[in-house]
């Protein structure tokens, strides 16, 4: 009787012990972030154990969907990714955590650095005849799985309005998912701090987590600001093909980071919610602006 009531005691510790672990999934740009910040210190806080892993937002959410994987919190940027999760019936809403803007990162090693830091300074889109060059290799991620994908493409069509730069953006580009360029979100910004591209498209929050030099983007092309929604960002959109091969047409999306509670989450709903209350905390808040993210804007977003 006794080493039965021992065996039960152990599992009801082990139980709580479970329950203070956590395990998110998030839009692999927030790598750092995610799992040199925000998750050791829940972690820390909690007396748990954290488990982080991070991929293009919409190929993260699909897996979720489809339930091929488990987490007890999904982050996302933009709400895109989050409605093919209020779709499956997963989560009832998403809060905004963070926030960022586009920028086009260059490699210190590269031969066309010094050309990139003068282009910063002189703020004149001479960046964007760099990045047109036979000779600058740009990365990118697929506009298909990854919403960073998508904003690069928005960020080049608006450049070349802003600009008066017609047909550069498809100079630049090549096809939307030009095989030369794209590469997984979470090695990226390795390939570029490895030198093997030149330049790569970022969000200021990654670019200054990772100590990247970067060239910064007006808010008429950056995606960051409400305010330029109606006169620039609205004005332009693109289509890909959907899972059933439909045109689907994308219009821009607010640069803001979402947090999301799913409700089949294998360490509780209630754990969950407790890394969400921790992300929107003065505590949380001050992580993120450490390593570079801007306050959360907005609205939670609410499953239609």
């Amino acid at each position: 009787m006794k080493y039965a009531l021992a065996a039960v005691a152990l599992l009801q510790m082990s139980s709580v012990a479970l329950a203070k672990d956590i395990r998110v999934t998030y839009a692999g740009s927030m790598g750092k972030v995610m799992d040199q910040g925000l998750g050791p210190a829940f972690a820390k806080a909690d007396n748990g154990e954290y488990q982080g892993q991070g991929q293009g937002a919409y190929g993260m959410a699909r897996l979720l969907a489809s339930h091929k994987i488990e987490a007890d919190v999904f982050v996302s940027i933009t709400p895109g990714p989050m409605q093919i999760l209020k779709d499956a019936g997963l989560i009832d809403d998403a809060v905004p955590v963070a926030s960022t803007s586009m920028v086009v990162a260059y490699s210190p090693k590269g031969k066309h650095a010094a050309q990139f830091e003068q282009a910063n300074q002189k703020k004149d889109g001479s960046w964007l005849n760099l990045l047109a060059q036979k000779d600058v290799s740009f990365g990118r991620t697929d506009p298909y799985v990854d919403p960073k994908g998508q904003n690069i493409v928005f960020t080049l069509m608006l450049a070349e309005k802003y600009y008066n730069m017609p047909g550069i953006a498809d100079k630049v580009l090549g096809s939307l998912q030009n095989p030369e360029q794209t590469h997984q979100e979470g090695g990226l910004l390795a390939r570029l701090e490895s030198g093997q591209v030149d330049a790569a498209a970022g969000y200021e929050s990654e670019v200054r987590s990772a100590h990247l030099p970067y060239v910064a983007l007006p808010d008429e092309i950056n995606l960051s600001n409400p305010a330029m929604a109606k006169q620039w960002y609205d004005t332009v959109s693109f289509t890909i093909k959907d899972s059933k091969g439909q045109d689907q047409l994308l219009h821009t999306q607010p640069m803001v980071f979402y947090a999301a509670v799913l409700k089949n989450a294998p360490n509780g709903v209630e754990q969950g919610q407790k890394f969400v209350t921790f992300m929107q905390s003065a505590e949380g808040q001050k992580v993120f602006k450490t390593f570079g993210y801007a306050a959360p804007k907005g609205d939670s977003v609410y499953a239609r």
